[in-house]
């Protein structure tokens, strides 16, 4: 009788951002592995996506939003819940056999509250209690959850997330919204506060012949911040937001872009670096939480964001890119190459088994 394993994976919608790239890229590589004697059901809105791209290789599950409160939980018990990110309103009404808790970061506890009865603290709380193993994306993330959280002695396990560009996609055809005719460097994320995406704009007040194209749902306060300063320092010119980018419009701005910018202060991971990484680019980081556990010696970080500085350090080190192209490009796409989605996925798989 194959063992049922349920993946709360509903966040897989939002395939713009972090999680939602996890998710898809995780389950894509589950289901290129041997599943013998496992049940995976997908918890979707739309599971009829997922069933076009993936048929009967999974079971599957329709997620309401009710089923984050408590009296509509999901009734079925199966061998394996595992959440997938450690935000996941949605809990099992009966305990599963065995839990497995994936945390992302606690970015929560620095950004919203310190108070560990605050709501959000006592959900995490209560997912760390009920897991039987908790993994992490990063070292960073598990001494980070261990810093704030009287963490059970249970298993834990860190798993790296894999490269999300596991495919070139042709993009001669790609018609750019923002102007591309002059050099430009690039970044993308969610235009939330963290991104530190106004230490780059700031440096491009300094900086002339190049431009700076930024992708990215920019709908939330913090891109009414950023695009406020864009027009009040007359960096429209030069500074341009692109909204939300499918796939191939994200790997022609990475392909042709002078380097990937990545000011931010928290990640759990980082994905867009190693991305950018993919297509050999120099790449940015600051120092801060997981970025130089992720970019390794392959990538170039600024040590604070002051934009003299920022930008003196950028041009000094792209001449130093420039001076030995094939040494810098080699070291950069092995570093990209070193995460593996398949790899994620034999970890998670061995942990279902277990």
């Amino acid at each position: 009788m194959s063992k049922t394993v349920f993946l709360e994976s509903h966040n897989i919608k939002n395939r713009a951002g972090g999680l939602g790239t996890f998710n898809y890229e995780l389950i894509k590589a589950i289901a290129k592995e041997d599943l013998s004697g496992l049940e995976i059901i997908l918890n979707s809105a739309d599971t009829k996506i997922l069933a076009d791209e993936f048929g009967t290789i999974f079971k599957y599950h329709n997620y309401k939003g009710l089923h984050r409160y408590p009296l509509f939980r999901i009734r079925k018990k199966y061998d394996v819940w595992h959440s997938l990110n450690q935000n996941i309103k949605v809990e099992p009404a009966a305990k599963p056999a065995k839990y497995v808790l994936t945390v992302h970061d606690v970015n929560f506890v620095e950004e919203d509250s310190a108070d560990l009865n605050s709501k959000k603290n006592k959900q995490f709380i209560d997912k760390l209690k009920r897991a039987d193993v908790i993994t992490y994306i990063s070292e960073f993330a598990k001494s980070q959850t261990h810093q704030y959280f009287d963490v059970p002695k249970v298993k834990e396990v860190v798993i790296y997330n894999g490269n999300p560009i596991t495919e070139f996609l042709e993009t001669s055809q790609f018609t750019s919204s923002v102007p591309v005719n002059i050099p430009f460097f690039y970044s993308i994320g969610d235009f939330i506060e963290r991104k530190n995406f106004i230490a780059i704009i700031k440096m491009f007040k300094n900086i002339k012949d190049f431009n700076l194209i930024i992708s990215g749902n920019h709908d939330k306060s913090y891109g009414a911040e950023v695009k406020k300063y864009i027009r009040e320092n007359n960096l429209e010119n030069r500074v341009f937001l692109t909204g939300k980018v499918s796939d191939v419009a994200k790997q022609y701005y990475m392909k042709n872009c002078v380097a990937f910018l990545f000011p931010s202060i928290r990640e759990g991971f980082g994905l867009p670096p190693i991305e950018a990484m993919k297509f050999e680019k120099p790449v940015f980081l600051s120092t801060k939480t997981s970025l130089p556990e992720i970019g390794g010696d392959a990538a170039f970080y600024w040590q604070d964001f002051d934009t003299d500085y920022m930008s003196e350090f950028m041009f000094d080190r792209l001449s130093e890119f420039e001076s030995n192209p094939e040494f810098y490009k080699k070291k950069i796409l092995a570093q990209a190459n070193s995460f593996e989605w398949s790899k994620a996925a034999k970890s998670f798989l061995e942990i279902y088994k277990s």
